[in-house]
This record gives structure tokens, sequence and C-alpha cells, in this order.
């Protein structure tokens, strides 16, 4: 392929509808056409990476293999595509105002006055088309957290205006995920919160090409051509991304609903010939059947947020349908844990994960834990390596 084509997505109405799984399904399905993909993720933050960051605000930090701390999105990249990722995919703003900050007290700039457009847009552009230069890719996938109308996203929806107009509309094309509310009272999906988040898009210069339309109710023709209409997209570009049981069943619902036949479409490539996802559809059957049943306890200091231990859930996932197992995931904090009550918070356990943190808080009750678990043959898993980095 003579070159590289992009696509950005976007979000609007509200956050945490899932855009990293939408873009790591749009990517397993373009894979499974053996393209050359991969998934990048921008994030609006001021920290340089998430490292630093509360695991209850930000969920877990997910380390590559390059030692990189990045955003937990970048574990549902490598878990769909079965690659790694690096530093590179990953970037926040922190990194970029203070890639371009270095770059101005070394003087690069020629005393130039330093200002968001272009040195900011210039550098989050370099930073979109920097795996290209590394790798021989077919697509990358460029997540843009954040929502659409935050301040804190303008510049990166600035960078992606630039970006498609340098590299053509068939070059560069925007998915927007957006949010289709269904009213109880009135009985009715409305489509006004995703006309107003595509107008908001548009008033920034971009346009989008596809339409992700989270629902709690399947979003019939009637809907769609509506959305169609206000959104300046065609009909078959507004996609229904209705709830899933689990995340694993979205690259599959995504390809019914033919979002990888539509991107190539747009992006003028080789439409997609009928294929099955073999492996997919029976790592799913498993999951779904199991054999057995366990109960496994997760000891943590951060368990009220379920995205704290992201990957360590997962792993519980993907190791119990290797096993034709289902695992169900007791969480214990670890500071609930005391001489007293250690018995009955192990009681009817298979085993035991004791998961990492930061700090001495909720040590007492790990180790307890252990001990009990130890003396009485019960299997567990400690993870110390993080303990010794000072990180989350």
């Amino acid at each position: 392929m003579s070159q590289t084509k992009y696509i950005f997505v976007t979000g609007g109405v509200s956050s945490s509808l899932g855009k990293g799984i939408i873009a790591a399904s749009l990517a397993k399905l373009l894979q499974a056409q053996k393209y050359k993909v991969t998934i990048q993720k921008f994030d609006p933050y001021i920290n340089v990476d998430p490292g630093t960051l509360n695991p209850y605000e930000h969920g877990e930090c997910y380390v590559t293999e390059d030692g990189a701390e990045t955003d937990l999105d970048l574990g549902h990249y490598e878990r769909f595509l079965n690659e790694p990722t690096s530093q590179a995919n990953n970037v926040t703003t922190g990194r970029v105002y203070q890639s371009v900050i270095e770059k101005e007290r070394r003087g690069e700039f020629l005393g130039k006055t330093v200002q968001v457009i272009p040195h900011i847009t210039n550098e989050i552009k370099n930073r979109m088309l920097e795996l290209s230069k590394k790798r021989d890719l077919d697509l990358i996938i460029t997540e843009i957290g954040g929502t659409v109308g935050d301040i804190e996203s303008l510049p990166y929806i600035e960078a992606v205006r630039q970006l498609k107009w340098e590299l053509g509309n068939q070059n560069a094309i925007v998915i927007h995920l957006t949010l289709i509310p269904y009213l109880s009272a009135a009985a009715e999906l409305k489509t006004k919160p995703t006309q107003h988040s595509v107008k908001a898009l548009m008033e920034s210069g971009v346009n989008a090409d596809i339409l992700v339309c989270r629902t709690e109710h399947h979003i019939s023709q009637n809907i769609k051509d509506k959305l169609a209409l206000f959104c300046n997209v065609r009909s078959e570009a507004v996609i229904e991304s209705i709830d899933a049981e689990t995340i694993y069943e979205v690259p599959l619902l995504m390809q019914k609903e033919g979002l990888d036949k539509v991107v190539l479409g747009a992006l003028n490539l080789k439409k997609p010939v009928f294929y099955k996802m073999e492996k997919w559809e029976n790592f799913l059957f498993r999951l779904k059947n199991p054999k057995n049943k366990i109960s496994i306890g997760l000891i943590g200091k951060y368990i009220e947020l379920q995205d704290s231990y992201k990957s360590i859930l997962e792993s519980l996932i993907h190791s119990g349908v290797n096993n034709n197992v289902q695992i169900d995931v007791k969480s214990i904090h670890a500071e609930s844990i005391i001489k007293s009550n250690v018995k009955e918070k192990m009681k009817n356990l298979s085993g035991i994960i004791v998961a990492p943190g930061f700090g001495e808080r909720g040590i007492e009750g790990k180790i307890l834990a252990i001990n009990h678990v130890r003396k009485n043959k019960i299997p567990f898993f400690w993870n110390m390596s993080r303990y010794a980095n000072g990180r989350n």
C-alpha cells in the first residue's frame, strides 16, 4: 500500500461510551481482512503519563513492553489484536506541551511566539503520524480521549481537521461515537443529543463520516435515516452499538452492522469479503458456556472502581475460558481484613490474587490474607513488581 490510511475516533454526548472498545473491535475486523493495523490513544489531561494518577481517578495504569506507563485502553488494544503496544501508542497533553516547551527552550522555533496553532497542533500531528514512520502499516486508528465540546479536546480536534485536509478525505476519516438515550416515560429513543454533538464537531471544522450509536434498545431504520439526514452521513454509515453482555461480543456486533465495510468503502480500499471469525466465536462460546465454576478473591485497595484492576480481571476471564471455567471474582478490600475476620473473608475461595498498589495502606490486610492461605494451602498470586518503582 502506497500510503497509510487514518481513522480518528471521537466521542460525544457522554464520556465512558466505549471508544476504546469500538476502536479495538474495528481494528480486529480490519486485521481479520489481512490489513496491518494498530491503534493509538490521545488523552487530553495535562499529566505526562497516567503513572502518577490515582486509580480511583483514572483506573489502572497499563505498562507496555517498553516500560511506558499508559492508559488502560492500551490493554484492550493488545488483548483484541494480540500485538504489543508502546510509548508511541499513548500520548497525553502533558507530553505534547512538555515536548513543545523543551523545543522552545532549545531555540528550535527561532524566537517565534509559541502558540496552540501551529506549534501544539503540529506536535500532535507529528505524534499521530509517527507510528507510520516506524512501522509498515496499512491503517492507524487514533482514539481521541474526552468528549467533543470539552476545552481540553479542542487542540486534538483541530489537529484532526488539519490532517483530514492535508491527507484528503479518502486517506483520513472520522468515526463519531455517540449516545442515543432512551426515555422510559416517553418510551422512545432520542436523537437530539447526537445531533447537537455532531454539530459541535462541525463547529470545529470536522465532519463525522460514520456515526456509531451506543444504545440500550435497537435503532430502527427510520431513526438511522433521521440521523443520516441531520448529521450529514449516509444511512449505511449510521452504526448501531447496542449494549452487549461482554465486550468480546462487540467485534461480532460491529461486523454484523457492517462497520468494517463502511470504513473500507470510505477509505477507497478493497471491500471485505465474507469471513468468519472462528477463533473469536469459539472464545465467545466457551466464555458463555463454562463447564465448571470457581471463586477467586481479589484483594486490593482500589476495589471500589472496577477499572483499577482491569487487566487482572480480564486475565481471569481469559484464563477461565482457556480452562472451561467461570471465574467469579470476589473483591475484598485489603483494609477490611483483620485477624478476627480473615478466615471468614477467605471462606469458599479456590485461590486469591493480591493486587499491587502504591504506599503502605492496606499492606497489613494483604499480609494477613497471604499468611492465612499459605497455612491452609490455598493458591495465591502476589504481584510485588510495582511496589519497587512507587507507581500505582
